[in-house]
């Protein structure tokens, strides 16, 4: 399966300021936005808002 730029890898960084990411992929087409995601930050110890970083 061929890698293209309809489903780019994107970075995940934390909005707890501890500089804990996580990186994945998105479909462009369908999530043409900034991707936010709930996951958890083990440095923070709990769940936390993680935004798409270009």
């Amino acid at each position: 399966m061929a890698r293209n730029g309809l489903r780019p890898v994107v970075t995940l960084r934390s909005t707890a300021g501890t500089g804990s990411s996580y990186v994945t992929r998105k479909n462009r087409r369908n999530t043409p936005d900034r991707l936010e995601l709930r996951k958890f930050d083990a440095a923070a110890g709990q769940h936390v808002l993680f935004r798409e970083a270009r």
